[in-house]
């Protein structure tokens, strides 16, 4: 993501901030009633980057499910924000400041992936050597052919 140059807007009139834009491959989405919304209050670059809540069922915001393959039950969704008016009070910390508040959340949640990552393919190393060892062809067992403890470590 290039969430320094982000486009959904955020122009203040009075007590409330008129959103328009779009948000893409929001995990969870369509089962949510609130957003943290990143949105441009300023200039160009991170320092005009904010961070807004905003409520599900607010004028102007619509959520649509997305139908991706193999991951129906993360609620990808699409979400659309036309003209939305969101109460100045919804500001999350201080305008200008959203760009700061985004990246520490995605270290820890990038932090996350690679842990997740990484157990999987212990996981699956595992699986694929306690197959090995229980299967059996040519009459001997599957870990025993030269290839395929190759082919374990090279996946080790």
């Amino acid at each position: 993501s290039d969430v320094a140059n982000l486009r959904t807007t955020a122009r203040k009139e009075g007590d409330y901030y008129i959103v328009n834009g779009a948000k893409k491959w929001i995990t969870n989405g369509i089962f949510s009633d609130f957003f943290t919304v990143a949105v441009r209050t300023g200039g160009k670059g991170m320092g005009g980057l904010s961070l807004l809540l905003l409520e599900k069922g607010m004028e102007g915001l619509n959520c649509r499910h997305m139908k991706c393959s193999g991951v129906w039950p993360s609620g990808t969704t699409y979400i659309t924000l036309e003209d939305v008016k969101v109460p100045a009070k919804n500001l999350i910390g201080m305008e200008g400041n959203g760009f700061k508040m985004i990246m520490r959340n995605f270290n820890h949640e990038r932090w996350g992936f690679v842990v997740q990552a990484n157990r999987l393919a212990r996981v699956c190393l595992e699986d694929a050597f306690n197959y090995a060892m229980g299967r059996e062809t040519f009459d001997k067992k599957l870990v025993d052919h030269q290839v395929i403890r190759w082919k374990i470590s090279e996946m080790a």
